[in-house]
């Protein structure tokens, strides 16, 4: 008997030691999982490279399209209300009775101008170098205006006549310094080189011009420098009043519209 009361004192004090171990041991919760951080980073790298490389796949697959050479044979034909052709000469004004007609004394630059101007360009796109066909500008040169209706009046009427020889006509027979091909929108540079006939005179001429196309449209400047003289053309001279020099700027703005 008493064996027994010992096992059970034994098992009695077990008990609560147990307890106040807080109760039998249990099999460990396991530890919280963490939020899948490094998985997560992983995922968003791997998705941003393919997204990456699906960009780069796509630029390769379809570059930016460059502006496409255009070729072959064209004819232009000018636009006069979006065309203009001018000349530029120097005057020197001495006597004050021209202030009366609101004409300072000293040196003034006189610009005369007329869009009065018709013609056609053929051009080969494959090769600019050549020319092809008919290239040229018509004027009518006794429609030029000045700021002065007194001077348009003596050109036209008196000296050098134009009324008389109302058209001034440039025919191209060469064009130098152009490129070797051509792209749509690209701005060019080169010589027209031809034959510039005004008053039934005849002179060779070799017009600096920068011009560029976009769809069918042509638009440029070419400009030029001669002497009135050079066209039988005496410059004008009035003893102690005006004088105009020898030397002569032309410049042409032009539109052209394809042929179709």
């Amino acid at each position: 008997m008493h064996h027994t009361i010992g096992k059970t004192v034994v098992l009695f004090l077990l008990v609560l030691t147990l307890a106040a171990c807080g109760g039998p041991a249990a099999t460990p919760a396991p530890a919280a999982t963490e939020a899948p951080v490094a998985t997560e980073a992983a995922a968003a790298t791997e998705a941003a490279a393919a997204t990456e490389a699906a960009a780069a796949t796509e630029a390769t697959a379809a570059p930016e399209a460059a502006a496409a050479p255009v070729s072959g044979p064209r004819t232009f034909v000018i636009v006069p209300a979006s065309s203009k052709a001018s000349y530029t000469v120097n005057e020197e004004f001495f006597a004050d009775a021209l202030a009366k007609l609101g004409i300072d004394m000293g040196k003034k630059v006189v610009t005369g101008s007329t869009q009065e101007i018709e013609g056609q360009l053929q051009l080969n796109l494959d090769d600019l170098g050549s020319a092809l066909g008919e290239n040229t500008f018509t004027v009518k040169i006794n429609t030029l205006t000045t700021d002065q209706a007194d001077r348009d009046n003596y050109v036209r009427e008196k000296d050098p006549g134009f009324n008389e020889y109302p058209t001034a006509t440039f025919t191209a027979t060469s064009i130098e310094g152009a490129p070797a091909t051509y792209s749509e929108g690209e701005e060019v540079n080169f010589k027209l080189t031809g034959d510039l006939t005004v008053r039934d005179i005849t002179k060779p001429m070799t017009f600096d011009v920068k011009a560029k196309l976009a769809g069918d449209t042509l638009t440029g400047v070419a400009t030029t420098q001669a002497k009135i003289s050079d066209f039988g053309i005496e410059p004008p001279s009035f003893a102690n009043t005006l004088t105009v020099a020898d030397p002569f700027t032309i410049e042409v703005q032009f539109t052209a519209q394809e042929k179709k």
